[in-house]
């Protein structure tokens, strides 16, 4: 059944944007006005062909950073969109997005808007950016709100840096332990087994449990290879359902240590889209429901949507915030915003406060971790090496 993207003001005033199934654009008004729609406009979203992007590099923030800096520059010196576009477009280091650019660009020549032009790549322009450049073009500071993007982008993608080598450092150190103990047990156990079944007598017990978890990796081997692939794609199958993905990121805000930079994150991420949408003149609802979805936890993402729909029916931003999820600082600050109509610069300010507060529990994980993940491989290590040793220290026992 063919399927229509549709842009519409339903009951609130809100504009919402959206996908309908429908078998024609008249069945799709009929069913969208039954729903309370008004101002409907329809598009017929054309399937997509098989294409290979694997090599295809991704558009990220930092391209992004570079993206709305030198084209805000170029605005402010008086330089034409279209040939600001064109010159990015030969500029950027990022292929995917260069490729892009030279389309964006044929449509503002075409007589499209900026916004409207970077709206048909949602792939790699995000719905921040796109509905940033279209409060911009209607107030008509469009070099002053892209040098926000700017820092905006910057911002995000440090505090994303710093999430990531948080959750990587631990993880990295367990899989070279792993890596570690399954080439002593795959390629040196065996060894000092043979060497001991020469010898004859009864091996210690550390020894022998040593042994018997070495021949069994390696009678195994393809089952435990299999099996460990097997979980990888169930977890990967899990995540990517909507119940299993809920599920995972309950699981990350629990976590010691993890938990509580993870979610300092997600309220840094929410925070500054917040504040950088609503100073740009975004509405309220929909920068809300933005800011929900780049906060990077789909528990928190759910919490925000939930008081974006409270706020819809008159009730203040910082009452609608729940107090078991959002902390009571993040809470008292926004309700401080309301009151004196700077929303945005408290926003801004409980941003960076949770962007400091997680460079200091990142480097606290770290000065924590490190000594006790050294620890913990040293121990392994140890245990190992006394147990192919022990039977040497009885060597007089084991020869008969």
């Amino acid at each position: 059944m063919p399927k229509f993207k549709y842009t519409a003001r339903d009951k609130y005033g809100v504009v919402r944007e959206d996908v309908i199934y429908a078998p024609d654009a008249g069945a799709a008004q009929m069913e969208l006005e039954k729903r309370g729609f008004e101002e409907i406009k329809l598009q017929l979203v054309e399937a997509k062909k098989f294409s290979i992007d694997l090599f295809k590099p991704k558009v990220k923030e930092k391209d992004l950073a570079i993206f709305t800096r030198q084209l805000g520059a170029m605005i402010n010196a008086g330089v034409g969109i279209a040939e600001a576009l064109e010159i990015l477009a030969e500029q950027m280091p990022n292929k995917t997005l260069a490729e892009t650019l030279k389309k964006v660009k044929e449509d503002v020549v075409a007589g499209m808007s900026l916004s409207k032009a970077m709206a048909k790549h949602k792939n790699v322009f995000p719905d921040f950016l796109v509905n940033l450049i279209e409060a911009a073009e209607e107030s008509g500071n469009l070099d002053v709100i892209l040098q926000r993007a700017t820092v905006y982008y910057e911002k995000i993608a440090a505090i994303k840096r710093k999430i990531v080598s948080a959750s990587w450092y631990p993880a990295m150190v367990v899989i070279i332990a792993v890596v570690i103990v399954f080439g002593i047990l795959t390629f040196i156990v065996p060894t000092f087994a043979k060497l001991y079944a020469n010898l004859g007598g009864e091996l210690p017990f550390l020894t022998r449990i040593l042994i018997d978890a070495s021949n069994f990796l390696q009678s195994n081997m393809l089952y435990i290879i299999g099996g460990l692939i097997g979980l990888v794609l169930l977890n990967r199958f899990l995540y990517n359902t909507k119940a299993g993905k809920e599920f995972y990121h309950r699981i990350f805000l629990k976590l010691p240590l993890l938990g509580d930079i993870f979610l300092k994150g997600a309220i840094a991420k929410f925070s500054r889209t917040l504040a950088t949408l609503i100073s740009g003149g975004v509405p309220i609802m929909r920068s809300l429901e933005i800011s929900a979805s780049v906060a990077g936890n789909v528990v928190i993402e759910k919490a925000i949507l939930e008081a974006k729909d409270k706020v819809e029916k008159g009730q203040e931003i910082y009452k609608s915030l729940d107090p078991k999820i959002f902390p009571p600082i993040l809470i008292a600050m926004v309700r401080v915003g309301e009151d004196t109509g700077r929303l945005d610069e408290m926003l801004d300010t409980i941003a960076n406060f949770f962007e400091d507060e997680v460079d200091r529990a990142v480097e606290g994980l770290i000065s924590t971790i490190e000594p006790l993940l050294m620890v913990f491989i040293g121990s392994i290590v140890g245990v190992i090496l006394i147990a192919l040793y022990l039977p040497i220290f009885k060597m007089g026992e084991l020869i008969k």
